[in-house]
C-alpha cells in the first residue's frame, strides 16, 4: 500500500491509508462520518464521537496537502462527512 503526492511517497498509518482508500474509490462522492467510522474502526464505532476520525483526517491533510488549511484533495462536507475531489476538479 503506497500513496504518493508529486512523485514522493507519503507514509500513512494503517487507519489513515484505509480512510484515503475509501475516499479514493469513490471520488466526488460524500462518505458520511458514520460510514467512515464503521469501515475503519468497526461496526460498534458508528454513532460515536467522531473525534478520532477528525484527528486522523488532520494528520492525513498534513501529509498530503500543500496547505492543510485549504485542502485540495479531501473536502469536508460540514455535518455530513468527507469527499475526495474528483479528477476533473483538480
Amino acid at each position: 500500500h503506497q500513496v504518493s503526492v508529486g512523485g514522493k511517497n507519503v507514509h500513512l498509518t494503517q487507519n489513515e491509508y484505509r480512510i484515503v482508500e475509501l475516499l479514493a474509490r469513490q471520488p466526488g462522492r460524500v462518505l458520511t462520518y458514520d460510514r467512515l467510522m464503521r469501515e475503519v474502526w468497526g461496526p460498534y464505532s458508528a454513532g460515536t464521537d467522531n473525534k478520532i476520525l477528525r484527528v486522523n483526517m488532520a494528520n492525513i491533510r498534513r501529509k498530503l496537502e500543500v496547505n492543510p488549511a485549504e485542502p485540495q484533495y479531501i473536502q469536508t462536507e460540514m455535518g455530513v462527512g468527507y469527499r475526495m475531489t474528483g479528477e476533473e476538479e483538480l
